[in-house]
């Protein structure tokens, strides 16, 4: 039987629209304001736990280490927002790895994050609390403070559950503006207050106070300030944001980091300067740095007044941060899961929700763990060590790709390159591996928690890797990819074929074509999984000219892209547990018969083909036409398959402006393309 799935039948709701472009329809619900509130409320937060911990360690160089931050942030924005453009999937540099190494070197991205989220969650919760306190003494200390701060972390974890939505982005974006708006003023009146230069200059001396050991190692502790990128890029695929707009997100963002953190902290270095080799910032006010500031002010009604506003805005961001750190766990918690580098049971969807549930309750018990010795510069430096070994991946994952995927379409590029050996290499990403790796090595020297607790989380993730993968007969190094449905507890989909014809053009659809031809593939395999898996069969159609003979000697330029093309299709379509690729290029006068007369002859059960889109040319109204739309909205090659075909055709029906131009040049190349 012939012809497309329709809305009654239950194939039509599983299998039509591919994940890819279900993914990229989302994206009208979020923009690049999402991203950005994503991604402050964790800068903001950091330096309301970080500036007394920072402090201690950098003492009068305070500032110059937040600087510093602020570039490498740079570095690694452009990184970040290049890899979570190129591979949108819900993850970070777990993802950059995946594409640019393997999945060994995948998963000991996404487990050194995994620790980062968790212990970002207690940090957050801890420091909360302590905050707290400014209007109920109690909450700073004993059990009212980690009863506090565990009820914070469960109302995250609980929160989590129930789904990240875009009226959720807008509530957060009121508290991204007030605490941008309270932290210059802070600023602004700080400075009027209290800078001094000789008072901030002084006490320094290279070397001694503070040592080189000390500031080295500052260095790396300002790596909390990266703690949005990771959470940002685990809604790629989610939000509908341009290049324009990307551009503008890491300009803002580098931007809200140079004047806030740096304005902060010599602001908090001249009103409680550096005194015989120490400062009352990290001595008394360490946990809740932000309220020693405001009670350096001399004016009791200005420092009751910042006491109480800087408390409450620091509250809600740090929940607000907590939050993003869980909705960053659970992403990259799902795509180990899915991606069988952890137990698939770690990653199990709730069954209305579709959230990671399984896994959120995890993170949560274990930072509620990790709250109970209440020592907050243990966990920032353990925090360090997993940020900058991401980091340092996600770098040279970033440059690894210009060379393994150079001609694939990149919304954002990261400038200032240089060409070597034909490929444009980004010099931001090549200084940003080096500095990174060299600032975790700092952490690993002078940090004796960061050191053992790091180490031994990471020895005890790789051996639960290759664990499991052994257990389950996969291989270490390849992608093995689960169903959703796997994770939904949910009965394989009823629609499943052994065998499946796969037309592809070299376009950006084809991605689309084989992942809906692997899914489908894959629940056959589940269902009938004798041994032998199912088989996708892609092939590339020579259109041949009549006035050449049909074996006439094709140009090189069309065998290598149509090469390529196979190629990418194997690999796309092999990620799929069970399936098994095979390719071949075909000659023929036109692409419908073809497509048509090797799916007949190879005995296929089905054709999954990408649809043009439709168009309002020829008496669209708006164009001016007086008619309505196009009647002839598929093009002959999907209509004459559609009408020829014995077996099932399977549309795919991508958004517009999703490469349905160059697909038409591609199955027509004298056909004139639509604008």
């Amino acid at each position: 039987m012939s012809g497309t799935t329709g809305p009654g039948d239950p194939a039509a709701q599983q299998v039509q629209v591919p994940e890819a472009a279900t993914d990229r329809a989302m994206a009208r619900g979020l923009g690049s304001p999402a991203l950005f509130v994503v991604l402050y409320t964790s800068l903001a937060s950091a330096i309301y736990f970080s500036l007394g911990v920072i402090a201690d360690r950098a003492l009068g160089l305070t500032p110059l280490i937040f600087l510093a931050a602020g570039v490498l942030f740079a570095l690694a924005a452009m990184t970040y927002v290049e890899g979570a453009s190129l591979h949108q999937d819900r993850a970070g540099s777990t993802v950059f790895a995946r594409y640019a190494f393997n999945e060994l070197v995948s998963f000991i991205a996404g487990w050194a994050i995994l620790l980062d989220y968790v212990i970002l969650i207690a940090v957050t919760a801890f420091t909360a609390t302590n905050y707290a306190s400014a209007f109920y003494g109690p909450l700073g200390s004993g059990t009212p403070e980690l009863t506090l701060a565990i009820g914070i972390i469960g109302y995250v974890a609980v929160r989590n559950i129930r789904g990240f939505s875009s009226r959720r982005a807008a509530r957060l974006s009121v508290l991204v503006v007030a605490d941008l708006v309270l932290q210059a003023v802070i600023i602004v009146v700080g400075l009027a207050m209290f800078f001094d230069a000789d008072v901030l200059l002084d006490p320094i001396e290279l070397g001694t106070t503070p040592s080189w050991e000390d500031t080295i190692f500052a260095l790396g502790l300002a790596t909390v300030v990266f703690t949005g990128l990771e959470s940002a890029s685990g809604l790629a695929g989610e939000v509908g944001v341009g290049a324009r707009g990307l551009r503008r997100l890491v300009t803002s963002a580098t931007a809200a980091i140079m004047f806030l953190y740096v304005g902060i902290a010599v602001v908090a270095m001249t009103a409680l300067p550096v005194v015989g080799g120490e400062t009352t910032l990290a001595r008394d006010f360490i946990d809740a740095p932000m309220l020693g500031i405001a009670a350096a002010f001399e004016q009791a009604w200005l420092a009751d007044t910042m006491r109480y506003v800087i408390a409450g805005a620091a509250v809600l961001t740090l929940v607000a941060a907590a939050n993003g750190a869980m909705l960053g766990l659970s992403r990259l918690a799902y795509n180990l899961s899915r991606n069988r580098q952890i137990p698939s049971r770690l990653g199990r969807l709730h069954p209305t929700r579709s959230t990671p549930y399984v896994s959120i309750v995890l993170g949560a018990l274990i930072a509620a763990a990790l709250v109970l010795p209440e020592d907050l510069d243990v966990l920032v430096g353990i925090y360090a060590f997993g940020a900058l070994l991401g980091l340092t991946i996600a770098h040279v994952s970033i440059v690894v790709l210009r060379f393994r995927e150079p001609d694939k379409r990149r919304p954002y590029r990261v400038p200032f390159n240089v060409t070597f050996r034909g490929v444009d290499v980004p010099v931001p990403a090549v200084v940003g591996a080096l500095l990174s790796a060299a600032a975790w090595v700092s952490v690993l020297l002078y940090h004796d928690g960061a050191r053992w607790v790091g180490l031994g989380w990471m020895t005890a993730g790789v051996l639960l890797y290759v664990g499991y993968r052994r257990s389950e007969e996969k291989p270490i190094f390849k992608r093995v990819v689960v169903p959703e449905s796997a994770l939904r507890r949910e009965t394989p989909p009823e629609v499943a074929y052994g065998s499946i014809l796969v037309p592809v053009f070299g376009t950006a659809l084809d991605d689309d074509i084989m992942q809906t031809a692997g899914r489908l593939a894959g629940n056959w395999h589940d269902d009938y999984d004798d041994g032998e898996g199912a088989m996708i069969e892609a092939i590339w159609i020579f259109q041949i000219p009549m006035a050449l003979p049909i074996d006439a000697r094709l140009p090189e330029s069309q065998l290598a892209r149509a090469r390529a093309a196979l190629q990418r299709a194997k690999a796309v379509g092999e990620e799929y547990e069970g399936v098994e690729v095979a390719t071949a290029k075909v000659r023929a006068r036109r692409a419908g018969p073809a497509i048509v007369e090797e799916a007949r002859r190879r005995g296929v059960e089905a054709i999954v083909l990408a649809a043009e889109e439709p168009t309002r040319i020829r008496g669209g109204a708006l164009l001016g036409g007086h008619g309505g739309p196009r009647d002839n909205f598929v093009g002959e090659v999907t209509k004459y398959v559609l009408g020829k075909a014995d077996c099932q055709v399977i549309l795919t029906a991508p958004p517009a402006g999703d490469g349905t131009g160059e697909f038409a040049a591609a199955v027509d190349p004298d056909a004139e393309p639509e604008r």
